[in-house]
């Protein structure tokens, strides 16, 4: 009997260690969500931040509702009386059966751009999972006009638009390009070989008209050599036909003179004949 008192106190303890670490069925539990970011401009008159929550194994009494804000001054907590009225800066609304709640802010300014904390409690249960708070909503309130959601969304389908324009604008030019560049460059290819094809022609004209020069030029010089020697030659022999100390007479001397000029001019006229 003493060990089954023993064995029922230590399966007591182990029960009571796991409720106390995992918590016993049933117990109440609740969670808390809200919108992480809220974005406005100075326009707008108010905003308002949505808290949903959910309760299971809790009590069927309504929840204890709370508000915090942190902003750069010290932490606040908002709406303890109520804030019922909309002249007031912060107005709330409870929907209880939808398991909802919302906080108003009145009179939207700069200075209201701050982390807004939901938080759910059942007062009656002890538990530390029957009072949770949210994530928390950071509103961000703008000093400059915010685009509205339809002209944004207008723009972002303008801007797709455009890009896709753009783009097949430039795929087609790429097109057009790639099918123009190639006759354009058989053109070039087919008036370079016309161009090397007549510039081999006028190579060949001018080392002909050179060649033929080159053979005038030499037939020249060669004539030319041929007539001094017979020039030479001429006056050499007839130099030689006169006897050493021979006397001659008037009339002798302008008959070899005449020869002499015939001879001299028959050389000429064979040194300039092409």
């Amino acid at each position: 009997m003493g060990t089954v008192s023993r064995s029922n106190i230590a399966r007591h303890l182990q029960t009571n260690l796991i409720l106390f670490c995992v918590g016993a069925v049933g117990a109440c539990t609740v969670s808390v969500t809200q919108p992480w970011y809220l974005e406005v401009d100075y326009t707008h008159e108010a905003v308002t931040i949505k808290c949903t929550f959910s309760a299971t194994g809790c009590p069927s009494e309504q929840p204890t509702r709370l508000w915090f804000r942190y902003g750069t001054q010290q932490p606040e907590n908002l709406c303890l009386d109520g804030c019922k009225s909309e002249a007031d800066k912060f107005t709330v609304r409870e929907a209880f059966m939808e398991n909802q709640i919302s906080l108003t802010v009145n009179r939207v300014t700069a200075n209201d751009s701050a982390i807004y904390i939901c938080g759910i409690a059942f007062p009656s249960v002890p538990e530390a999972r029957a009072k949770q708070t949210g994530g928390g909503t950071t509103l961000v309130v703008r000093e400059i006009k915010l685009l509205s959601k339809e002209l944004w969304s207008f723009l972002t389908a303008l801007v797709s638009l455009l890009s896709v324009y753009v783009t097949g604008v430039g795929v087609a030019f790429i097109l057009l390009s790639k099918s123009k560049s190639k006759p354009l460059r058989n053109k070039e290819i087919k008036e370079d070989s016309q161009k090397k094809s007549v510039r081999r022609i006028f190579q060949e004209i001018a080392q002909e008209l050179y060649h033929k020069r080159h053979v005038e030029t030499n037939q020249r010089s060669t004539s030319v050599a041929q007539a001094e020697v017979q020039w030479r030659g001429a006056i050499l022999a007839h130099c030689k036909l006169r006897p050493p100390g021979s006397r001659h007479s008037p009339a002798s001397d302008s008959q070899e003179k005449d020869n002499t000029t015939y001879e001299n001019r028959r050389v000429l006229s064979n040194y300039e004949r092409p």
